[in-house]
């Protein structure tokens, strides 16, 4: 009879959660829609500017498809309400230049509309990818054709003091003790050191070539605590550094990020301000989203199975 009752109140609260989502942004779930700091779906160019694409979240920071501007925007979906997604990709592998495919935005001075990303206490990244070519890729800023990236990069907000690389928090693919891994890595502090939470399970198997896969990443900067998802389950892992390199023991409390404006976003690659090729990744990615707070473990699920349909 209690489970039951259980089952009978999940299912009015998912009758109930339709309309609202509906009727917002369609596709996100309505209890993350107050905390969707940007939302990109690679549906909605800048009018007059197809090199830009509208975010959908509430911080309006327009995004940058670089070096491919419009033609980045693909028909291929990863999901059935989904009509495109952006591809990222290196163009010349043997060529030390700064010409990838890739998607972000940079400021030295930082960007005011991501400030809720200043001081914040949590954070997630979600969102779809699909392997589409070599990874990772050949690294274009050597001269020995044998070296290749010793990363594939994917999405993150770039700290308050970024060189365009650095962040405050990341979904990427990393070497950890030798070996390519999926990853959750963030610096509460800037200039601090970072913490990685790495997948225990071949990164292969966890994106496999050519098929949509629903990632997360969630954040907490107070507890240390960091949770990698996959198609709406979490994955197992481990934390790659000892001790405390956050600097969380001691006061104050509650711990938080540095109280600067990130300066920027970055997907796809590093240096989103373009001055030269770094992790390139041969990829898509579809319907991004960045938020101020940690998800939690049943709206990564709900978010997925939203979105599937």
């Amino acid at each position: 009879m209690r489970r039951l009752l259980v089952l009978g109140v999940a299912a009015v609260f998912l009758v109930g959660l339709a309309a609202p989502a509906q009727a917002t942004f369609g596709t996100v779930l309505p209890t993350l829609s107050r905390n969707l700091v940007s939302y990109y779906d690679f549906e909605h160019p800048v009018r007059g500017n197809k090199a830009l694409e509208q975010d959908s979240g509430r911080s309006g920071t327009s995004l940058q498809l670089i070096n491919g501007g419009g033609d980045m925007r693909v028909r291929d979906g990863a999901f059935w309400r989904s009509r495109n997604s952006l591809q990222l990709k290196q163009v010349n592998p043997t060529v030390a230049g700064n010409d990838d495919w890739k998607a972000g935005l940079y400021s030295e001075t930082g960007v005011p509309s991501l400030r809720a990303f200043n001081g914040t206490r949590e954070a997630s990244i979600m969102g779809w990818v699909k392997m589409t070519g070599q990874n990772p890729a050949p690294n274009s800023n050597s001269a020995n054709p044998a070296d290749f990236y010793g990363a594939i990069g994917l999405a993150g907000v770039l700290t308050g003091d970024s060189n365009g690389h650095t962040v405050r928090a990341l979904l990427e693919l990393i070497q950890v003790d030798g070996q390519l891994k999926l990853v959750a890595l963030a610096r509460r502090i800037d200039g601090g050191e970072s913490q990685t939470f790495a997948a225990a399970e071949d990164w292969q198997k966890l994106l496999p070539q050519n098929e949509w896969v629903f990632l997360a990443a969630t954040f907490d900067f107070d507890t240390g605590a960091m949770v990698l998802y996959r198609n709406g389950k979490p994955v197992d892992g481990k934390y790659v550094v000892a001790g405390d390199p956050w600097k969380l023991e001691g006061a104050p409390e509650p711990d938080l990020a540095t109280a600067t404006d990130p300066r920027g976003i970055k997907i796809g690659g590093s240096y989103p301000q373009n001055n030269r090729e770094g992790n390139a990744c041969n990829c898509r990615m579809d319907s991004l989203m960045f938020l101020d707070r940690v998800a939690k473990p049943w709206e990564v699920h709900l978010q997925y199975h939203w979105m599937k349909g």
